[in-house]
């Protein structure tokens, strides 16, 4: 199957966040039902990098782990499509999660997801952030589909 890609305007049909917490700018490569690959193009416009760390700014690490959670959202959404408007995917935990190199403005924060398990509404992802083929962070992540309501 060969890959496919997603601009901004269709990842914001997919996910709920809106700036400045959309943490995916482009999905590069998609296959459903197995990996997505995604980028941040990270910016010194960022509001957290005015107190992380104004000597040196650095993009907070839940900040990278969020974003390789919203590149699973897409992958989950492309794989198994739910109603986006009445459905919402809820992080529900984080394994292994570590931390190798800073991630500073001007970084073009390549994200790739991989699905390790799925039942039901129920998502493991394994994923890994790098910047120029350097790995700066790599977590599992724990995600579900629940009601908007609910």
């Amino acid at each position: 199957m060969k890959p496919t890609s997603l601009e901004i305007d269709r990842i914001l049909q997919i996910l709920p966040h809106r700036w400045p917490f959309v943490l995916v700018d482009r999905v590069t490569a998609l296959v459903p039902g197995e990996r997505a690959e995604a980028i941040k193009c990270v910016s010194m416009g960022e509001p957290w990098f005015q107190g992380h760390f104004p000597a040196r700014p650095i993009m907070p690490g839940v900040l990278i782990v969020e974003a390789l959670a919203q590149t699973g959202c897409v992958l989950a959404y492309a794989s198994e499509p739910f109603d986006a408007s009445s459905s919402l995917m809820y992080f529900l935990g984080i394994e292994k999660a570590k931390f190798r190199r800073p991630v500073t403005p001007g970084d073009r924060l390549d994200l790739q997801v991989e699905i390790v398990h799925h039942r039901t509404n129920v998502w493991k992802f394994r994923g890994e952030a790098s910047v120029e083929g350097t790995l700066c962070a790599s977590a599992e992540l724990l995600a579900s589909v629940v009601d908007r309501t609910g």
